[in-house]
């Protein structure tokens, strides 16, 4: 068997189990993937306001609320800049970190969005998403699902 076999069984058997998933647990893989895609393309085109900029505006007014106020949790407990120790204000700590991200380079970029996609992922899924699943689950998303849509 080929490599290029062997990994075509492998996304076949991570598409099968994310077709199996609650719809809630679907749209907390979708969530993960926007946010954070539209956090990376903001990064190189900061607006005024961070947070509106990069939580889609078709979500549900609970769960943008909730993004509003996690978002920047997230990245503090991350630890993602120091200049974020002490600021109080959503937007302060979010555009903090995007002069961070700014400043990262391919590889590092990229596995730090990754891993805050899962974990915005987990916590939309309120606990019913391991990070073992989520980092197969949405790592297939994106490219077969999300990414197709975008190009």
């Amino acid at each position: 068997m080929s490599l290029t076999s062997f990994l075509a069984n492998i996304w076949a058997g991570i598409k099968n189990v994310f077709d199996g998933l609650e719809g809630d647990l679907k749209d907390a893989v979708s969530i993960g993937v926007v946010v954070t895609d539209n956090l990376k393309n903001f990064v190189d085109s900061p607006a005024a306001d961070v947070l509106t900029a990069i939580i889609p505006g078709d979500l549900d007014d609970d769960i943008k609320d909730w993004l509003r106020k996690a978002l920047p949790n997230i990245v503090t407990e991350l630890k993602l800049v120091d200049s974020t120790l002490g600021l109080t204000d959503p937007n302060a700590i979010t555009a903090a970190a995007i002069k961070v991200l700014q400043g990262l380079d391919g590889d590092i970029k990229s596995a730090f969005l990754h891993n805050l996609s899962i974990l915005i992922a987990q916590v939309a899924a309120n606990g019913k998403l391991t990070w073992s699943d989520a980092v197969y689950i949405l790592q297939w998303y994106y490219e077969h699902e999300y990414q197709p849509a975008t190009t």
